[in-house]
């Protein structure tokens, strides 16, 4: 019996930008937008519900309403496509419209595991677009491969979706290209970014690895991320902050004064921004910028993080709460400029794929502590964000701050395996 993506024991995701056509970018749109629809129309028969739950007196009108509802949440996908006739037009991938339900579903399941996202929201129109589809493999499919489901590929250049047809891609790593018959595709996600360039995201499953183990070498490491020198692990590697978004903060700024005027003149002149031709021309120039800025970040902390986790068998860092952190207005520019959960993330998923370790720790007293000897600055001598460096006061032990952090760091990560 074939296995689920779900049954495979390895998971890879990759994204590719593709090069639609006219009549695939329309299609993208509408598909987009009924996505958006179909999971506000969830959102908003929920929360219908719940309101009329208050009512605590039996009105006939409210009880019916109720059961009606009800009844529409059980089968969600007759209901809303029944309600709403334009959502049963050809154009639209019926696996869309399944997928948007789960969503919506997957949302709620979050929230009442994790408490922390909120309940799920309105989903307002924006600029950008996504979608989600599935692949699909028919009962005469005996071994599902990457070239042989309703998502596939049909040449190392071109794959097919429902409804789009035949898309031109690139990106598509030679790993995959040369395993494709041992590879399935599973959710599969159409996007177009703020700058108009178009992705398609497959989920592959395997029952090989994607990457080859890497050999133990006997190697740990502790690293503490800071804002000075962006990272400095146990061993005293030194990484520069390259603070991206400051070297553009100035044209960026530049950039965004002239949409802001390019957007006050066209609501004087009475015109929707949409059929502003010059706030829209602006817009793009700053949506560009902004995706300068964000694709160097991540490329410098792929590099950073790969280089981590081949390097090393274990590594250890501090558990950061970036939410917490930007509360201080004098710092929040500066920490969401360096990326830390996005590189926490990236080490986490990366030890799982290389067959490393990594551990996050309590920083609590990480850079108060002498890695020497143990002793605990405290009180008056307890060290501000200007001390560099110190002299232990119990062991005389000169530190380079952010190397004590990182061999403490190490430190509490060992004492906890």
């Amino acid at each position: 019996m074939t296995k689920t993506m779900a049954q495979l024991p390895y998971h890879y995701g990759v994204k590719v930008r593709v090069f639609p056509s006219t009549e695939q970018k329309r299609l993208i749109k509408r598909n987009s937008d009924a996505s958006r629809f179909i999971y506000n129309e969830m959102n908003g028969m929920n929360k219908d519900l719940f309101w009329l739950k208050q009512v605590k007196i039996p009105i006939t009108i409210v009880l019916n309403r109720i059961a009606d509802l009800t009844e529409r949440l059980k089968q969600p996908s007759t209901a809303i496509s029944n309600s709403h006739g334009w959502l049963n037009h050809p154009d639209f991938d019926s696996l869309m419209k399944a997928n948007a339900i789960k969503n919506y579903k997957t949302a709620w399941k979050l929230f009442h595991q994790v408490h922390q996202a909120g309940t799920p929201k309105f989903h307002k129109r924006g600029y950008t677009q996504t979608y989600q589809t599935s692949c699909l493999y028919g009962a005469k499919v005996l071994e599902p491969a990457m070239s042989n489901g309703s998502v596939r590929l049909t040449d190392t250049h071109h794959l097919w979706l429902p409804k789009l047809g035949r898309l031109r891609f690139k990106g598509l790593p030679p790993k995959i290209l040369e395993r494709a018959n041992d590879i399935r595709i599973g959710t599969t996600t159409v996007s177009m970014d703020a700058v108009g360039h178009y992705f398609v995201s497959l989920q592959i499953g395997s029952e090989h690895p994607f990457v080859a183990k890497q050999h133990a070498i006997e190697s740990k490491v502790g690293i503490d991320l800071n804002l000075d020198n962006f990272l400095t692990d146990s061993n005293e590697q030194v990484i520069e902050n390259p603070r991206y978004y400051r070297m553009i903060k100035g044209k960026l700024a530049k950039a965004q004064r002239k949409l802001s005027r390019r957007a006050r003149r066209a609501k004087k002149a009475q015109r929707r921004l949409s059929e502003s031709k010059n706030y829209q021309k602006q817009r793009l120039q700053v949506a560009k910028l902004q995706l300068k800025v964000a694709n160097q970040r991540k490329n410098f902390l792929h590099h950073v993080s790969t280089a981590l986790i081949k390097n090393h068998d274990l590594v250890v860092a501090e558990e950061l709460r970036s939410e917490n952190m930007l509360r201080n207005h004098a710092l929040a520019m500066s920490i969401s400029d360096v990326g830390w959960r996005t590189l926490l993330g990236m080490l986490a998923y990366k030890a799982d794929l290389y067959g490393r370790k990594f551990l996050t720790i309590d920083p609590r007293n990480t850079t108060q502590t002498c890695s020497h000897c143990g002793h605990v600055m405290t009180g008056k001598s307890k060290l501000t964000l200007a001390d560099r460096k110190w002299t232990c006061p119990s062991c005389g032990t000169l530190h380079v701050r952010d190397h004590n952090a990182a061999k403490n760091i190490l430190a509490k990560g060992l004492a906890t395996l």
